[in-house]
């Protein structure tokens, strides 16, 4: 049987609030990153999204929920449905939320944060996953400080393609910025990538990943706040022996750390967002990837950070048993 190209899709979407400048979410937003994945040909199998809110005031400030338990995921799911009733098409992504931290004032939900990850259930049926009991993968350097620092997790899902059954581990998480309170961080020049709490948080992530995967192929997603040509960047490649689907295309240079930036604050811009695999994972492009403050991007404007968007094809197993397709839906 032919294997059919896969896409996925890494975004980190500022809790849909970047219109105003992260504060508060709002619907159109919303409904422009709908549109912006609805125009995206071939369509993403995977969707997988950094920075989204559950319920809070900032969640719901600027956008009138359509009911009082309605969370920001189901808020965009809803737009999703709605953009693609209006072209006319069936909507295919099943939405699954990963709870991370949760900001209160007593008893006033100030702000949460979290993972989500879509996933087209016309071609993949979902085996397992964490919702209920996310990975926390957060190094705390300052004990004191743990209660206020924001957790850290690794959402993940095992999935199984339908038209052969082949596995695929999708893994989607969002590292911490690295710490100030190490003299290391103050010793050089370039900072992200560079924190020790980081590369405790990469060492757990990648213990993690092969735990889990198991020799099955597998995809990380996420904001690594850490660019190419950093410590945490050379550990994941090196060490961990991830595969970046950038560095795979021929679309970045490896040792550059300022070569495509995925992200921006202001007048910087950092490349800090990456899509690495293993196993039995091929890279095949990375079409409609365009660096951070690119015009002619659908998702320009909509985010302080770009999606990266791969093709790649999952190879079959060489040592396990023939595997079985799922059940059609």
């Amino acid at each position: 049987m032919a294997d059919t190209p896969l896409r996925i899709v890494s975004y980190n979407v500022r809790y849909f609030g970047h219109a105003l400048r992260g504060l508060a979410s709002t619907l159109g937003p919303k409904r422009r990153v709908a549109a912006a994945f609805a125009a995206l040909d071939p369509l993403p199998d995977i969707i997988c999204l950094q920075e989204v809110e559950t319920q809070s005031f900032r969640s719901s400030v600027a956008h009138r929920r359509a009911r009082p338990d309605e969370t920001q995921l189901e808020a965009f799911m809803g737009r999703m449905e709605e953009t693609f009733a209006n072209l006319r098409r069936p909507m295919p992504y099943e939405a699954f939320y990963f709870r991370a931290h949760h900001y209160k004032l007593g008893e006033f939900s100030l702000y949460t944060t979290g993972l989500a990850i879509l996933v087209n259930v016309q071609r993949f049926a979902v085996d397992i996953h964490n919702v209920d009991a996310p990975h926390h993968i957060t190094h705390h350097h300052v004990r004191m400080l743990r209660e206020r620092k924001q957790s850290r997790i690794c959402a993940h899902m095992r999935l199984l393609r339908r038209e052969d059954g082949l596995p695929l581990h999708v893994f989607n998480t969002h590292l911490s910025l690295p710490t100030p309170f190490s003299r290391a961080f103050w010793a050089t020049r370039e900072k992200m990538g560079n924190g020790i709490n980081q590369l405790h948080e990469a060492r757990a992530l990648a213990q993690l990943v092969r735990a889990r995967a198991a020799g099955e192929p597998f995809l990380v997603c996420g904001d690594f706040n850490s660019p190419p040509a950093s410590p945490v960047f050379h550990y994941l490649c090196d060490e961990a022996c991830f595969t970046d689907a950038q560095v795979a295309v021929g679309q970045i240079d490896p040792q550059l750390s300022r070569g495509f930036p995925t992200a921006g604050f202001m007048h910087m811009r950092m490349h800090l967002d990456h899509i690495f695999s293993g196993g039995g994972v091929r890279w095949l492009d990375t079409d409609e990837t365009c660096p951070f403050g690119d015009p002619h991007s659908r998702f320009h404007g909509l985010s302080d950070h770009m999606p990266l968007i791969a093709r790649f094809q999952l190879q079959p197993p060489t040592t396990h048993a023939e595997v079985s397709p799922p059940a059609p839906i």
